[in-house]
C-alpha cells in the first residue's frame, strides 16, 4: 500500500521562528516544503536550505507574493514580524491554510479585522489557526488542560520569566520591547500594544471556555526596572538609567479581583537593575497554576536555553513556536474552513525521529 501524498508548505518569512519551522517541516513525516517567501532581495532565488544552513533543500526562496499564491500548496506557516492582514487574506483566498504564530489565537469574531479574515478562509475553503507558545499555548492550551485536574477554581495564572540577551534580534529589543532607551520611551513605544491583542485573546478563551463570570475590560499592567550600572549586552549598551527589564500583566477580573492572570516578565540578567527584579532563584522558565481543590502548579524548562551564547545561535522557545505552528498543520488542513482555535482541533502531538518512526504513519 503506497503512503498518503505529503501535504506541501510554504514558509512565510525566515527569520528564527521561519528558520525552525523549515526544519521542523523536513521532519515530519506528512509534510513538504514547497516554497518560500523572503523579503530580502538578497535572499530571493536562493536555495532555502542555504538561507537557513542546513545544506540544499531544492526549493528555491522567492520575493514574489504572487508566484507563491499561484504554487500548488496545502498550507502556509505564515511567520512575520508584524502581520499584514491583506496579505493573509490573499494567501486563504488563494486555498492555501494558513498556520501563524503572530496573532488570532482567540478571535472575536463581531470584530471587523477579524471577520474579513474569516470570510477570506470561508471563501477559500481553508482554515487559519493562530498558534505559538505565549501566547499561543503557555497561556491557554496548557492550562485548560491542567485545570480538568482541580475543582473549583478560583484563579490561573501563565507567567513567563525570561532573560531577553538570549534573543537574537537586537533591532527588536532596541526598538520595539524599548530595552536600552528611556522609560518614556519604552513606555509609549509599541511593544504593550502589539503584545496586548494575542495575551487579551488568550485569557478570555480560558475564561469563556472554563465558565468564569469576568468583567468586560482585561486589566492591563507594565513595570520597567533600570540599570543602575552598564549591563553587558553585546548588541548595543544598555547604560545606567536605561530599561533594562520590562513586566507586562493581563488579568481577568471578576467584582475587581484577578482569577485569571497572562503574565511576560523580561531581564536583561539579575544583576544592577532597580528595582532589584530577579528570576525568583530557580531561573528562566514558564509556569502554570491552577489555584483550586487541588490547586496545581507545572513549571516547563528547557524552552529557554542554559547560556546566552547558546540562545543566540538557537534559542529553544523560538524553535517550540514553530515547532508548534508545524505540528498542527494536519489538523489544520482537515478541519472545516474558517478560523479554528485549540477549542475546535484535536489534540496536536509531534512526531518522533525519523529512525524510531513507523513504517507509514497516517
Amino acid at each position: 500500500m503506497s503512503s498518503p501524498a505529503k501535504l506541501r508548505v510554504i514558509q512565510w518569512a525566515t527569520g528564527g521562528v521561519g528558520k525552525a519551522a523549515i526544519e521542523c517541516v523536513n521532519n515530519h513525516p506528512q509534510l513538504e516544503l514547497a516554497g518560500c517567501w523572503v523579503h530580502s532581495g538578497e535572499k530571493d532565488g536562493r536555495d532555502v536550505g542555504d538561507i537557513i544552513g542546513t545544506g540544499r533543500l531544492g526549493v528555491a526562496a522567492t520575493t514574489s507574493v504572487d508566484q507563491l499564491l499561484a504554487l500548488d500548496a496545502d498550507c502556509v506557516v505564515y511567520s512575520p514580524l508584524i502581520p499584514n492582514d491583506k496579505e493573509v487574506q490573499a494567501i486563504l483566498r488563494s486555498g492555501k491554510n494558513v498556520v501563524t504564530p503572530v496573532g488570532w489565537v482567540y478571535p472575536d469574531l463581531t470584530n471587523a479585522r477579524s471577520k474579513a479574515i474569516h470570510d477570506a478562509a470561508v471563501e477559500g475553503g481553508v482554515t487559519l489557526h493562530g498558534s505559538g507558545i505565549h501566547p499561543g499555548g503557555i497561556t491557554e492550551r496548557f492550562p485548560l488542560m491542567v485545570s480538568s485536574l482541580s475543582s473549583a477554581v478560583t484563579h490561573l495564572r501563565a507567567e513567563e520569566f525570561s532573560d531577553i540577551r538570549t534573543y537574537n534580534a537586537p533591532d527588536v529589543v532596541r526598538h520595539i520591547m524599548g530595552f536600552g532607551g528611556t522609560p518614556q520611551e519604552a513606555m509609549q513605544g509599541p511593544m504593550a500594544s502589539l503584545l496586548e491583542a494575542g495575551f487579551k485573546m488568550s485569557v478570555r478563551m480560558i475564561a469563556d471556555h472554563m465558565g468564569f463570570r469576568i468583567d468586560p475590560d482585561i486589566k492591563t499592567t507594565q513595570d520597567i526596572a533600570v540599570a543602575t550600572a552598564d549591563i553587558d549586552y553585546d548588541p548595543f549598551p544598555i547604560t545606567a538609567g536605561t530599561v533594562a527589564a520590562r513586566r507586562f500583566r493581563w488579568q481577568a477580573l471578576v467584582d475587581g479581583e484577578p482569577v485569571i492572570t497572562a503574565a511576560v516578565n523580561w531581564l536583561m540578567g539579575e544583576e544592577n537593575l532597580d528595582p532589584d527584579w530577579n528570576f525568583g532563584g530557580i531561573g528562566e522558565r514558564f509556569e502554570i497554576e491552577i489555584t483550586g481543590d487541588p490547586t496545581i502548579s507545572l513549571t516547563f524548562k528547557g524552552l529557554q536555553p542554559p547560556t546566552i551564547a547558546e540562545g543566540l545561535k538557537r534559542n529553544p522557545g523560538v524553535v517550540a513556536t514553530a515547532n508548534h505552528c508545524v505540528n498542527a498543520i494536519p489538523d489544520v488542513c482537515a478541519a472545516e474552513p474558517g478560523i479554528k482555535t485549540y477549542l475546535d482541533l484535536p489534540l496536536i502531538a509531534g512526531r518522533p525521529d525519523a529512525k524510531l518512526a513507523a513504517t507509514q504513519q497516517q
